[in-house]
């Protein structure tokens, strides 16, 4: 949209039909675009392509309306819908590993700041699984210190990628693969999902300590052990190989008598 309007001049000369495509069993797609890479506010074309939609009657005659917007609420563009009331449930797409966890907390803050005032709810956490260690009872652990739950673990699985690399989703490119379930099973708990809650977001020391709990993270203690073995063996392995030089060069030098030692 915003790529269309900047060939345009502005967005008021756009028309609905240039930018929203009917796609797979009737779902209207609209892609908000941003700026060029390194200028102006991505952030900016969300708030521009919700406007411009809700305008010109994008939202007429829908059963349901999805946002899919960056895991970055610090900025107050991608925090619209939520901050405008434009969403009634927030489901987080996260994982296992440390950094995916961390934006999920940090969501989670978003989503408390605006609750009160606007009656927005989080609906769950879903896992898109990145096959770390105990990665669906850590989801879940997480899940309930947030206040929240884990609606459903989505397994990593290829098809995604050959899907991508159609312009398909799972669903259109293999209506009967093991994915293509999985996200009709996530769909459908959505829809019957009751259990919408204002979060509890956790503080950093409580999330590192939930990753140590599951391993994912190395106490200090731990940390500091790991360090001193590594340490060890690396100087053990230099005095091997130091010792190692000095007897071959003992030999080259004709200074070693080689005998032959029997083991009793």
């Amino acid at each position: 949209m915003l790529h269309l309007a900047a060939e345009r001049g502005a967005v008021e000369d756009i028309e609905l039909e240039e930018v929203l495509i009917t796609g797979f069993r009737g779902i209207r797609c609209v892609e908000s675009g941003g700026p060029e890479p390194g200028v102006g506010c991505a952030g900016r074309g969300i708030i521009t392509a919700i406007n411009f939609l809700e305008e010109n009657g994008a939202y007429q005659d829908v059963d349901f309306i999805s946002y899919d917007v960056l895991g970055d609420v610090v900025c107050g563009g991608f925090a619209m819908p939520i901050r405008e009331g434009k969403a009634q449930e927030i489901y987080i797409v996260t994982s296992g590993e440390m950094m995916a966890m961390f934006a999920a907390n940090n969501i989670s803050r978003g989503v408390l700041k605006y609750a009160h005032t606007g009656g927005v709810r989080l609906g769950g956490l879903i896992c898109n699984s990145r096959n770390v260690d105990r990665e669906i009872e850590l989801i879940e652990t997480l899940a309930k210190r947030l206040n929240t739950q884990m609606i459903h673990y989505v397994p990593r699985d290829n098809i995604v990628q050959h899907a991508e690399l159609r312009r398909m989703t799972v669903n259109e490119y293999a209506p009967e693969s093991n994915q293509a379930n999985e996200y009709r099973t996530l769909g459908k708990k959505i829809v019957n999902n009751t259990n919408l809650a204002i979060p509890t977001p956790i503080e950093m020391d409580e999330l590192e300590a939930l990753l140590v709990e599951f391993g994912i993270l190395e106490s200090e203690e731990n940390a500091a052990k790991l360090i001193s073995t590594a340490n060890a063996q690396e100087e053990a392995s230099k005095k091997q190989e130091d010792l190692e030089g000095e007897a071959l060069e003992a030999l080259k030098k004709g200074n070693v008598e080689v005998v032959a030692v029997s083991q009793k």
